[in-house]
């Protein structure tokens, strides 16, 4: 049996953080060499095992990212957009795998990352979900097959606590919905979703976004014609689907070469 792939988890104090740390314990494929958090961060100095089970595991939860890099073959980053371009620098730096699933970058942000993606394997994706990742390519292919006549909105709902808006995902869901179409995708701010403004102009691609309670995660991309409505709708129940993908992610990233991927490139779905 080949070596456990070496994961390292950055913001690991985090809801998803600790989702990870599970899920690595639960994959016989991967075994967890690091996890860190931001400087200051009550967790600093403490074994990452007592943390979040209450049984220790010997990792101590380190603010020095760049100790960690050295040591491990990938690492799973669910931390902020800041935090994430100053990532990439380092696995640019020690050619590993970095596996990206946070969401809010700027465009700026972005260049950053792919600049990094020459010397190190960058896997970003909006959802870490199998089911999400389908659902992109139908939206891509519905998108396609209609003209515009059927206006596209994108609506997403979830957890209060959650900071971006639209979500990470609707915006990929966005996306694929213009390349369909061929177009160019304008992203909302979280300030026009919620605007006075409610006629959309033909073809354009809406986003609405609705917080509250705990739900995980639910996506909706409605297509509308005079007469019909095509609905394409994926629900998450539970975040661990999430960290299985990041995971997923990592072992495939593995064989691969220096390059900007994404879940659909994981997966083999046809882009």
């Amino acid at each position: 049996m080949p070596k456990p792939i070496r994961i390292a988890i950055l913001g690991v104090s985090g809801r998803m953080g600790q989702m990870l740390v599970r899920a690595v314990a639960e994959n016989q494929k991967v075994m967890l060499v690091g996890v860190t958090e931001r400087p200051g961060h009550d967790w600093i100095g403490k074994d990452i095992g007592i943390m979040t089970s209450g049984k220790q595991n010997g990792i101590i939860v380190s603010d020095k990212p760049i100790n960690v890099f050295v040591n491990t073959d990938a690492v799973i980053d669910f931390t902020s957009p800041e935090a994430t371009v100053a990532h990439s620098i380092l696995s640019a730096q020690a050619r590993i795998i970095h596996v990206i699933g946070t969401t809010g970058f700027s465009k700026e942000q972005i260049k950053k990352i792919e600049i990094a993606s020459q010397h190190a394997i960058i896997i970003r994706a909006g959802n870490m979900s199998l089911g999400i990742n389908m659902l992109t390519q139908l939206t891509k292919q519905v998108s396609a097959a209609l003209d515009d006549q059927y206006d596209i909105e994108i609506v997403e709902m979830h957890h209060n606590k959650k900071l971006d808006a639209p979500s990470g995902t609707a915006l990929m869901l966005g996306g694929a919905a213009a390349k369909g179409r061929q177009i160019s995708l304008n992203n909302p701010s979280s300030q026009s979703i919620f605007d006075k403004k409610s006629e959309r102009a033909r073809g354009e691609i809406g986003f609405a976004s609705i917080r509250g309670g705990d739900v995980v995660g639910e996506h909706d991309v409605i297509f509308s014609a005079p007469g019909e409505r095509i609905v394409l709708r994926h629900i998450a129940t539970d975040r661990m689907i999430f960290a299985r993908g990041a995971i997923k992610a990592a072992i495939w990233g593995i064989k691969m070469d220096p390059g900007n991927y994404d879940m659909i490139d994981v997966l083999g779905l046809t882009k």
